[in-house]
């Protein structure tokens, strides 16, 4: 059986970390990883969730159809799009001069977006929406896979790494800061957003992934998710 082609579009590369450590856990086959977004031969299209968008965007431009057709994918086997469940918190003057009206102009969904937690379900709902306006006028294929982990990936480092009970694992899909507060613990469970950092701990992600999909709705979407698809 050939290794599965992975095509992936993140905000950044500690993202990509956690989602390559989730597809291990998920497949039972070989896979190879490609990074498309962010790249560093494309500085023009930034980082973060902005870099997401203009992604999107700029795959709607050249394919007024279904992703499964755009012939830049072809070779992939799969696709995966990457967007934190906070990014329903943001607005489109964060992503940089004139994206507001852009977003007016392209009839984007509204950002903020984000709805009262728990359930994060509804936030999801409106954040694929929007994520779908973006892509517009192309859509997603049967190849296409949704990643929008809650609040963030780093959420599930933390169900990966922090012991049963810790404090931040208290409703961890609603905590906006967990991510950040994960980086401030003491020395022991301290766990800095950084891609080296993040590394160190991409096998307890892979290991503990039954413990992260049992805090985190969100971990068992894209579960299913990438199951169906390929």
């Amino acid at each position: 059986m050939s290794d599965l082609r992975i095509a992936l579009v993140a905000e950044g590369d500690t993202d990509l970390v956690i989602i390559e450590a989730a597809l291990k856990a998920i497949l039972d086959r070989p896979f190879i990883l490609t990074k498309l977004q962010p790249e560093a031969t494309r500085p023009q299209m930034g980082t973060g969730w902005s870099g997401v968008l203009k992604w999107c965007d700029a795959a709607g431009q050249r394919q007024a159809a279904s992703l499964d057709g755009d012939p830049t994918l072809e070779r992939f086997d799969l696709l995966i799009i990457h967007l934190d469940v906070d990014v329903s918190s943001e607005q489109y003057a964060n992503a940089g001069a004139g994206v507001q009206a852009i977003a007016v102009q392209k009839g984007w969904g509204p950002l903020p977006c984000v709805q009262p937690c728990p359930p994060v379900s509804n936030s999801v709902v409106q954040l694929t929406s929007v994520l779908d306006s973006w892509l517009s006028p192309a859509s997603r294929g049967n190849k296409t896979v949704l990643c929008l982990p809650a609040q963030s990936s780093g959420t599930w480092l933390a169900a990966a790494t922090l012991p049963v009970g810790h404090i931040l694992l208290n409703g961890p899909e609603c905590d906006i800061t967990l991510e950040s507060q994960l980086s401030h613990l003491s020395l022991q469970y301290r766990i800095r957003k950084k891609v080296r950092e993040y590394r160190q701990h991409a096998e307890q992600v892979t290991n503990n992934w039954p413990v992260i999909k049992a805090l985190c709705t969100q971990a068992t979407a894209f579960e299913l998710a990438v199951l169906a698809a390929v």
